[in-house]
């Protein structure tokens, strides 16, 4: 009785959610007619309600989601999303982010925030918009989300339930089960889909004819907001693939990873360049281009990433849903690019650039260097799919593909986040250019001859180390003259720092933000140009030697259960002075490796422990998926990283061994970048041209 009691309540949850998305597409479609139609016909209450209708599809939407997670969170396996994404052994913990693990609920957690962020800007958008403008954003976010709405309702609808109901289900893929569940998907999915909002706010402008530059703040607040919660869910995505994936990197080059960079890099030429329209009412139909291809990159990353077109690490939301993708993602670029056309006559700029030596010369640049990057990496995502309809034949583009053709691009990029803030804006000199880059560029000369003293020999990394000394003392340097100024009046260091910060945010802001970039370049210089690294199979009590550490395996402990076998490697990480194996370690040398095998008996007495690794390996039988966890011990100069590949047969573990110098700034990168865009966030109320 109380089953068949259950299973009817079941039954009414899952109709709440298909009435929820069948009563928000109406809402929808009310709020694009009342608008319209309310401002043709001057019916103002017709309009208001179209607007409040829109506000309820946020509500719709919620109501959805809670339905979905409520089935979660009772283990509704009548419900089929349900069913494949979760099961009664799964940490309870987890079955929170079940709710988007799959496609049907990525779409429905997709859907809630573009509805909750699209009804906030509307809500709050500033008073000086006039109301055709508004009637635009509100049509344009209705479509849209009709979209979405649709596809969930006949092509991905978490609500379809099962007839014959199994007990448990089949539960999460294990390669999900990590703490950045909670925090990866849900932020790069909620930074792509709000690169709608100041994409919608630029072309409803274009639509109602709205030709004046009133949009910009609303535009570059929104702009902010998307690219920032797009830029930190990539760096903890890194960080996750650093430490469960087990190919013992952070960043592969692939396809899924490739869809999220390439709008993230236009968006920070947007961000760049917009600064140029605020200030000089200049790059007006350069700043639509991009937020045009943004919001287009932002579907093609949808189209790849539901219809698997490549091969990708991601393909657990793959579906059959990547023709109607791909029809959306060719809408868009029609749609986007008639609107620009339609109204390009009148989309003049009221100056031009006066000269080449000019802070807006330098963003232009700037703008056109990651723009490149953008389609180098976009050449390489769509490749393999132009290959494969034309020969019939299945290419990977790798990561030295990649590495090769944009690594010396960025670091021109690096170099412009030092020289192009010191150069004025409208109109500079050489000497004057000149003056200000004397200091960071001794400072870097002396990085590479110090580098090159100490014997080392990696010319493109010595200069990149140069070049991130050179940009972080041009950053300083400018923080240094404008508290000096204040300092000098009577004020204390502190104070007059801070002053400064708050006297012009965005501006400083950014310059936070391109620490934060350089402390990301460090970890990558590091990694990929000092990395050492070795492959061995250990027994119990064996050690192995490689650089200045040995780790010794100590015992290894199963941790089977019903969905899984799996084993851990406790291990010990021992300092040593390598004076007391320099026979084996010229050995090593000798036969080309960086590491060594150590019995019991040939260990060097009294070394400092400094630490215990504990990596993981396990397979999990219902996905025949393997899936690691690595042991990393870290400190600010490099991380020791072991990655069990295996436990053998005859009672040894294969291990995967390597040092990894600097890694660690690639983690701190990221709370600074959250720092600087937080105080980007806050505009100042006035700043004055030209300056």
């Amino acid at each position: 009785m109380l089953r068949k009691k259950l299973q009817n309540w079941n039954k009414k949850m899952s109709n709440l959610g298909n009435i929820s998305l069948v009563l928000g597409t109406l809402l929808c479609i009310y709020s694009l007619l009342s608008v319209n139609i309310g401002s043709r016909m001057k019916i103002n209450e017709l309009s208001i309600s179209g607007r409040n209708a829109y506000y309820m599809t946020s509500v719709t939407s919620l109501l959805a989601s809670v339905t979905l997670i409520y089935a979660f969170v009772n283990n509704d396996f009548s419900i089929k999303y349900v069913a494949d994404h979760s099961n009664t052994i799964m940490n309870k913990a987890f079955v929170w982010v079940a709710f988007y693990a799959g496609n049907e609920g990525s779409l429905l957690y997709i859907l809630l925030i573009l509805s909750v962020t699209s009804s906030l800007t509307i809500k709050f958008i500033p008073k000086s918009y006039k109301f055709s403008s508004i009637k635009s954003i509100i049509s344009v976010f209705s479509i849209i989300q009709l979209f979405y709405l649709l596809v969930l309702i006949f092509g991905a609808n978490p609500f379809t339930t099962l007839q014959n109901v199994p007990v448990d289900g089949r539960g999460m893929n294990p390669l999900l089960t990590h703490p950045a569940m909670f925090s990866h998907p849900p932020m790069l999915m909620a930074g792509l889909i709000t690169i709608t909002i100041p994409f919608t706010i630029c072309i409803s402008a274009l639509i109602s004819g709205n030709f004046t530059d009133d949009w910009i703040d609303t535009a570059r607040i929104t702009a902010i907001l998307s690219w920032g919660i797009l830029g930190v869910g990539m760096l903890i995505g890194a960080w996750w693939a650093y430490t469960i994936l087990g190919w013992g990197g952070y960043w592969g080059w692939d396809p899924i990873e490739n869809v999220a960079l390439m709008p993230w890099l236009v968006m920070t030429a947007f961000l760049h360049s917009i600064m140029v329209q605020k200030r000089r009412k200049m790059f007006r139909i350069w700043n639509i281009v991009l937020l045009n291809i943004a919001f287009v990159l932002a579907q093609l990353g949808m189209f790849i990433n539901r219809g698997g077109p490549v091969v990708s690490v991601h393909s657990f939301a793959s579906s059959t849903l990547g023709i109607v993708f791909l029809l959306f993602m060719i809408a868009s670029i029609i749609f986007a690019f008639g609107v620009f056309i339609w109204r390009l006559p009148r989309l003049k700029s009221d100056r031009t650039l006066e000269s080449f030596l000019s802070r807006e010369s330098s963003l232009l640049i700037n703008n056109f260097l990651f723009i490149t990057v953008m389609a180098i990496t976009l050449w390489g995502v769509i490749f393999p799919i132009f290959s494969d309809l034309a020969r019939d034949i299945s290419v990977t583009v790798a990561a030295p593909y990649f590495n090769r053709v944009n690594g010396p691009i960025l670091l021109v990029i690096i170099v412009l986040m030092g020289i192009g803030p010191v150069i004025p804006w409208r109109k500079s000199s050489y000497y004057q250019i000149i003056k200000w880059l004397i200091f960071p560029s001794i400072v870097a000369l002396i990085i590479f001859i110090v580098l090159l003293l100490i014997g080392d020999k990696k010319i493109i990394a010595m200069a990149s180390f140069s070049m991130v000394g050179f940009v972080f003392i041009s950053i300083v340097q400018q923080w240094y003259k404008g508290s000096y100024s204040r300092y000098k009046n009577g004020e204390k260091w502190y104070l007059s720092f801070f002053k400064m910060i708050n006297g012009n945010k965005p501006r400083h802001g950014g310059y936070i933000v391109h620490i934060s970039m350089l402390c990301l370049a460090l970890g990558i210089i590091g990694t990929n140009f000092y990395q050492i690294k070795s492959d061995v199979a250990l027994k119990i009590n064996e050690s192995v030697v490689i650089d200045d550490y040995r780790i010794q395996y100590d015992e290894k402990i199963n941790d089977d259960r019903s969905d899984r076998l799996a084993q851990w490697a406790n291990m010990t990480v021992y300092k040593i002075d390598s004076k007391n194996y320099s026979e084996k370690i010229n050995e090593a040398k000798n036969k080309g490796t960086d590491s060594f095998i150590l019995k019991k008996e040939e260990l060097a007495k009294n070394e400092q422990i400094i630490g215990k690794l504990k990596p993981w390996h396990g397979f999990y039988i219902n996905f025949n998926m393997a899936s690691v966890r690595s042991g990393i011990k870290s400190s600010i100069y490099e991380d020791l990283y072991v990655i069990p590949r295996d436990f053998l047969d005859d009672g040894r573990v294969s291990l995967s061994i390597s040092i990894n110098p600097l890694a660690i700034w690639l983690w701190i990168s990221g709370p600074i970048f959250i720092l600087g865009t937080m105080i980007a966030l806050w505009p100042n109320k006035k700043l004055e041209e030209g300056k």
